[in-house]
């Protein structure tokens, strides 16, 4: 059962940032097991159990990030990550530019929230020619965000596609969609009672989800 994170979870982080190296890592290899990533685990099962008995017709699975970079995509940096991850997410061979849920935790805060983070440009042309067809739906999303600890992130274009008005342009002119709450490394994270903040977040989350999910069913837009 998830207790919650501990202050040595986030020492932890803190260390293999400034030792990111393998004989440190192999030194403290048992403390990133002990107390980041089964606790990430954990969390990341009693939330997945929340959302299954809540919306069962998601069909949500829980990827939990491993520690050990790609080797190939080093670029110079160590080989290990200094903050990690869990999705909730469509299995791998159908998730590809969809939406996933998501839960981080690094050295100096925590993060969940919900997007596509590596959709296809003919995703986010859908995106536009929804918007395009019947602004109303994400008007109405765009609103309820405001106020709800939620930000809407995401790389924008260099060159805008369009103004739909200040609501939506933000959406409209992005590369990649997310909605993302930040905290900072105290309160919550070292009770159990994450596991309700984040599951409850999701939930709000829920219809942007959804949203999202349908651009699948869109024809492609003639225009890119």
């Amino acid at each position: 059962m998830f207790q919650g994170f501990s202050q040595q979870a986030v020492d932890f982080l803190w260390g293999i940032r400034f030792n990111n190296e393998r004989s440190w890592f192999l030194e403290h290899k048992q403390e990133y097991l002990t107390y980041v990533a089964e606790p990430l685990r954990q969390l990341g099962e009693e939330v997945q159990q929340v959302m299954e008995e809540k919306y069962p017709e998601l069909g949500l699975n829980l990827h939990v990030s491993r520690i050990y970079r790609d080797a190939r995509r080093l670029h110079g940096r160590g080989p290990y990550k200094d903050h990690l991850w869990l999705t909730l997410r469509r299995p791998k061979e159908r998730w590809v530019s969809l939406p996933a849920f998501y839960f981080e935790i690094a050295p100096e805060y925590y993060s969940f929230g919900m997007g596509c983070y590596d959709p296809t440009p003919v995703t986010m042309a859908k995106l536009r020619a929804r918007i395009d067809r019947d602004p109303k739906p994400l008007e109405k999303l765009a609103r309820k965000l405001k106020g709800s600890g939620f930000e809407l992130e995401g790389e924008m274009y260099k060159r805008p596609k369009g103004d739909p008005g200040p609501l939506l342009s933000p959406w409209y002119n992005r590369k990649s969609i997310s909605l993302t709450r930040d905290e900072n490394c105290e309160g919550l994270l070292f009770q159990p009672e994450l596991v309700e903040q984040v599951a409850q977040g999701f939930c709000f989350l829920k219809p942007y989800y959804e949203y999202l999910m349908d651009l699948a069913g869109d024809p492609p837009p003639e225009t890119m």
